[in-house]
């Protein structure tokens, strides 16, 4: 199964998704700017390493950007047993704090604004698919299959993200939530009772 740690940048995701490893022998973990991926590798090329790892039995934990709108358009992403996928999230002003405090003097005001704005986009779209469709479909590449959720309403259990909010607060209060979301998930697949099971497209 996909596990998928999405967001707007400097939320933590990278620094928790890595500390959450060391508890599940049998997760692998990736970051999408990790030394070797593609630099333009779209949401079907994670889908595809996940499916790599699935016939080994083995699921994978990834840290990206991509929203659960994009996941679920990601051509392969029916093949997959299960998707999950968890917001991880900051306020604005911690955030605008981490970036200046991670990259000094790299982003300009108005680059900041534009991850902030990110940020807000993705809050919305977790909630509620029909959020302003258009920042993922309009003028994107041949490929994505969005028809599978554009029709979907705010409510169907199939569109769901969980969300952890790191504001203020310690790493590894964070980490320990998002190993109970990885283990709440893997249950739940077990049981037959995870929304983006096999299938989950032609229900």
């Amino acid at each position: 199964m996909l596990l998928y740690l999405t967001g707007s940048s400097c939320s933590g995701k990278t620094t928790i998704a890595f500390a959450a490893v060391r508890r599940f022998p049998d997760l692998a973990v990736h970051d999408v700017d990790e030394d070797g991926a593609p630099r333009d590798a779209t949401s079907e090329f994670w889908v595809r390493r996940a499916l790599e790892y699935q016939q080994r039995g083995i699921d994978m934990l990834v840290a990206g950007q991509a929203p659960l709108g994009e996941v679920l358009a990601a051509p392969s992403a029916p093949l997959l047993d299960g998707i999950a996928v968890c917001l991880v999230d900051v306020a604005d002003r911690e955030r605008r704090e981490r970036l200046a405090q991670r990259e000094p003097g790299k982003w300009d005001l108005s680059a900041v604004d534009a991850f902030v704005g990110w940020a807000a986009w993705h809050r919305g779209h977790a909630l509620d698919p029909r959020h302003r469709p258009e920042v993922l479909v309009a003028g994107s590449r041949p490929g994505p299959a969005w028809h599978r959720w554009t029709g979907w309403a705010a409510g169907d259990p199939r569109w769901f993200t969980h969300l952890l909010d790191t504001t203020d607060r310690p790493i590894d209060q964070s980490v320990a939530q998002i190993e109970a979301w990885i283990a709440s998930r893997r249950s739940a697949h077990s049981a037959g009772l995870l929304p983006l099971q096999r299938g989950w497209d032609i229900t």
